[in-house]
């Protein structure tokens, strides 16, 4: 893989992991539109593990409270910490079973640029509504145990490419009421574990297949997303204190509409 390949994939997983756009379904079309080979899986999750990593510098002080809260001491704050740590583990527990069970039953069968035209094009759509009808009035202190299920529930679908984890999960925060930055900040909280668990498979196989050339491409792409990612939460987090999510809309549909455009009548 050349060093252009390897910023280019780093680059569009940077800026799109935490945004309602769908970084895997980005990752997927690269090789597509390029006619560069595909990537594979295990350099996917290096970019996402990479992104990992800005999440946990950005909200430190949230990983800081949850780490205090397990740690068992007493106090208002530390059972806060306490309580929101159980609320993401909660929320990852179903894609970790599902994701799991897709892994070892078809982990290649969902990489298609015809699928995720239609997710890119409908998730698109549920976001707008979600954004447009659901009440601003929910924190994530306000989170419980039920509400981060239903959110984890949710993410399920973003097995699927196209569809987003983040843009997924915000919108079933918004449906459920919750201020758009604050879903946005729960969304980046439940990725830390689920990010992990996928870093950490792909890290054994990396390992394990003994490539040193594949390892220093997941390094390399590891730091890289590291930087932009952290560019794009700050830019993300700012930008939804005076903005709906509409622009991310239009972005999925216009995306969702040319492809299918160009898959069925240009091709």
């Amino acid at each position: 893989m050349s060093l252009l390949h390897l910023v280019v994939l780093t680059v569009i997983q940077g800026i799109t992991e935490f945004l309602p756009v769908s970084s895997s379904g980005h990752l997927v079309l690269v090789p597509v539109l390029s006619g560069w080979p595909d990537q594979g899986l295990n350099l996917d999750v290096a970019v996402h593990v990479g992104t990992l990593g800005s999440v946990l510098v950005y909200f430190w002080r949230d990983v800081g409270r949850m780490l205090s809260g397990l740690a068992g001491r007493r106090g208002p704050a530390r059972r806060a910490g306490r309580a929101l740590a159980g609320q993401i583990v909660v929320s990852m527990l179903p894609v970790l079973v599902a994701g799991g069970a897709l892994a070892f039953l078809a982990p290649e069968f969902f990489r298609n640029p015809e699928i995720i035209a239609w997710t890119m094009l409908g998730f698109g759509i549920v976001l707008y509504l979600a954004d447009r009808f659901g009440m601003t009035v929910m924190r994530v202190e306000h989170m419980t145990v039920a509400k981060a299920l239903i959110i984890g529930l949710a993410q399920i679908l973003a097995l699927v490419p196209g569809t987003s984890r983040s843009g997924i999960t915000m919108s079933a925060a918004r449906f459920l009421g919750f201020e758009r930055a604050e879903a946005a900040r729960f969304s980046m909280l439940m990725s830390i574990p689920v990010i992990a668990a996928a870093g950490a498979a792909a890290g054994y196989r990396v390992a394990g297949a003994g490539d040193p050339i594949l390892t220093a491409n997941a390094g390399i792409a590891v730091a890289l997303s590291f930087v932009t990612g952290l560019v794009s939460i700050a830019a993300l987090m700012r930008l939804l204190r005076s903005v709906s999510f509409t622009p991310f809309v239009l972005y999925r549909v216009a995306l969702g509409v040319g492809l299918l455009i160009w898959l069925y009548a240009l091709r």
